[in-house]
């Protein structure tokens, strides 16, 4: 094969870093939306859901630009994805009575409900899911943490 043309430094794809997280990462959502899918939630959703539990737990009112920076997604999504929850009642969006532009987030009982069945099927697929690395967990997870840091 002729170098000058070759556009990749590497023959395969799985000798990439970025490509081997990548197809983990895809495979994972799969599951994971597909799992979520029978409570008609999404993983996304579910993140967002969960975020704003333990945001919850640590302060009294949480924001959605909060949520957003908690959970790294973009405002805008974020919003989108709120409004979703607040109309099958799984959160509600009151407006902040010190800023206009910001709104306050609360998850629901029936939120809480949701969220509390969404992780029993979350925890049921990354337990099959993570099978093969279970063994090595900790080192695993210690070298998620320095990539996500």
């Amino acid at each position: 094969m002729n170098t000058q043309n070759q556009v990749f430094s590497y023959i395969e794809p799985e000798e990439n870093s970025g490509y081997l997280l990548w197809q983990v990462t895809m495979q994972w959502q799969l599951s994971m939306n597909r799992a979520l899918g029978k409570m008609e939630l999404t993983l996304t959703q579910f993140s967002l859901m969960a975020g704003l539990y333990w945001l919850s737990k640590k302060q009294q009112t949480v924001t959605q630009q909060q949520l957003a920076d908690y959970a790294n997604t973009d405002k805008m999504m974020t919003s989108k994805v709120l409004a979703v929850l607040e109309k099958k009642q799984i959160i509600e969006r009151i407006k902040d009575p010190g800023d206009s532009r910001a709104k306050q987030l609360r998850i629901t009982d029936k939120g809480t409900q949701a969220l509390r069945e969404a992780y029993h099927i979350v925890e049921q697929v990354d337990n099959v899911f993570f099978k093969n690395v279970v063994k090595d967990k900790a080192a695993f997870d210690d070298l998620l943490m320095r990539l996500i840091k």
